[in-house]
């Protein structure tokens, strides 16, 4: 039979009520009540019942996760990893997470997530770009909130992003260093502040290596980053641009577009052209060549985020700290030295 609250008290010769507060850590109760009370705890392998200690704390125990339907459903696994981060993080921890999705042209009349309107969360994180209007409502409503991927600007949030910018520096200097000096960069939703820092990245590092920021070799204007976008890039990109040797893609999902666009148009990879993509998705080692990228630690960016929402609960003055997860460098076969591609 399990083990219930009555039990312990009774192991303890103490009431149930200062079991209660033992579990929830309550500072009136003396060091030495509540070494007993823990021992009795320990002695039968007691459990308390998350509900019951929620009642005492008048907390719910549970943090949402909130991100667009388009990044749920189209950028590869890229936020789905972050989300599995969060929930690996909360395992036997004192939260749930509990997921949700948002339309991405959320409107004012489009109603808001239930656990939103019931305050059945004590915090929200938001994964990704989310139109500002949903923020908006979410901050009227006084619920804590943080953002992972995406830098909303405001004061009242702490944020863990992802160094895009260093990130764009170090995959264009990979290529500086092949010996490309024609490079071509391809992106899309620019707007969005981690897609942009990427864009900064890039032309940065053409600067350090004092070359010319060529704006014909950026095609930035396609609404979303997907393959379909890469694609079309692509095209426009290298029928107005023969001497471009390199692309650098905002992320896997363009650079896998850019990739198809070659290889149908008889170029070969990294022969002819050489392709770097940025978030190191699990479709990368299945293409030929397989993809150089920016390797972005999902799993840790997720548990990161959750670290800093719990704390950022139990500390309200760590509202506007900003926590940069680094990137790292992943070579493999589809970018080559200028020198070994063909003429």
């Amino acid at each position: 039979m399990k083990t219930t609250i009555k039990d312990v008290a009774k192991h303890a010769g103490v009431s149930i009520a200062t079991v209660s507060l033992v579990v929830n850590n309550n500072s009136r109760i003396s060091s030495e009540t509540k070494r007993k009370v823990l021992k009795s705890i320990k002695t039968l392998d007691y459990y308390p019942s998350k509900s019951a200690r929620d009642l005492v704390s008048k907390k719910t125990g549970n943090i949402g996760f909130i991100l667009t339907d388009d990044h749920f459903l189209r950028t590869e696994p890229f936020y789905t990893r972050i989300f599995l981060g969060t929930e690996f993080e909360a395992r036997d921890g004192e939260y749930y997470v509990l997921l949700t999705t948002v339309k991405s042209n959320f409107s004012n009349e489009d109603p808001l997530p239930r656990f939103v309107l019931e305050k059945s969360v004590d915090g929200i994180i938001i994964a990704g770009k989310v139109p500002q209007n949903l923020i908006d409502k979410i901050v009227q409503l006084n619920i804590p909130i943080m953002f992972v991927d995406y830098d909303a600007n405001i004061n009242c949030c702490p944020r863990v992003l992802i160094d895009n910018m260093q990130g764009g520096i170090i995959a264009t200097n990979h290529l500086l260093e092949l010996g490309h000096k024609k490079i071509g960069f391809i992106g899309a939703d620019i707007d969005h502040p981690s897609l942009h820092d990427r864009l900064i990245g890039y032309k940065q590092a053409l600067e350090q290596a004092n070359l010319i920021v060529n704006f014909n070799h950026i095609i930035i204007d396609a609404l979303y980053p997907d393959r379909q976008n890469g694609y079309d890039s692509a095209k426009r990109l290298f029928e107005n641009n023969k001497d471009v040797t390199a692309v650098f893609a905002c992320n896997d999902a363009m650079a896998i577009g850019v990739m198809h666009y070659l290889k149908d148009n008889n170029y070969k990879i990294p022969e002819d052209i050489s392709v770097i993509g940025f978030d190191d998705v699990e479709a990368d080692l299945l293409l030929d060549p397989p993809l150089t990228t920016m390797r972005v630690p999902k799993i840790e960016l997720g548990a990161e985020a959750l670290r800093t929402m719990i704390n950022y609960l139990k500390n309200k003055n760590n509202s506007n700290k900003k926590i940069l997860v680094p990137v790292e460098l992943i070579v493999r076969n589809s970018t080559i030295s200028i020198n070994d591609r063909k003429v």
